[in-house]
C-alpha cells in the first residue's frame, strides 16, 4: 500500500520504469516524458526516494543499478484519479472528460480508442461487474 503520494517528477520516473521495464538511472533520465534534460544526480535522487517510499526497488548490475517498479501503475494512478475526481471535478467522469477533450488535442484514432473504453466501461457495468 502506497502511503505518500509521488510528486510529479516521480510520476514521471514510475511511467518511465512502467513502460520500459527496469532500467539503469541514465535510460530513464533518456526517457523522460517531458524531455527535460536533468542532471544525473537529479534523476538518481528521485528514484532513491522512490525506493524509500516502497515504489520502486533496485539490483546491482556491474557498475550501475537496474531500478524496477514494486507497484503497478493502477495501484498509484487510481488513488491520484480519485483525488482528481472528487476535489476538482465534483465526482463526475463526464466534466473530468469534458475537461481533457477541450484541453488537449484529441485526433480521430485516439477518440475511437476513448469511444471503445466508454463501450468496454458500460458492458462491464451491465454484466454487473463494479470496481
Amino acid at each position: 500500500m502506497v502511503h505518500k503520494s509521488p510528486s510529479e517528477l516521480e510520476l514521471q520516473v514510475l511511467a518511465v520504469l512502467w513502460e520500459r521495464g527496469p532500467s539503469s538511472v541514465h535510460a530513464v533520465r533518456n526517457a523522460m516524458p517531458d524531455g527535460k534534460n536533468r542532471a544525473y544526480t537529479t534523476v538518481l535522487s528521485v528514484m532513491q526516494n522512490l525506493e524509500k517510499k516502497g515504489l520502486v526497488g533496485h539490483e546491482p548490475l556491474g557498475q550501475a543499478n537496474i531500478y524496477r517498479p514494486l507497484v503497478k501503475r493502477h495501484q498509484v494512478l487510481r488513488p491520484l484519479m480519485k483525488g482528481l475526481l472528487s476535489n476538482l471535478f465534483g465526482g463526475s467522469p463526464a466534466q473530468a472528460v469534458q475537461c481533457l477533450l477541450d484541453s488537449t488535442r484529441v485526433d480521430d484514432a485516439e477518440l475511437a480508442q476513448i469511444r471503445k473504453v466508454i463501450a468496454d466501461a458500460a458492458q462491464k457495468r451491465s454484466q454487473g461487474e463494479t470496481r
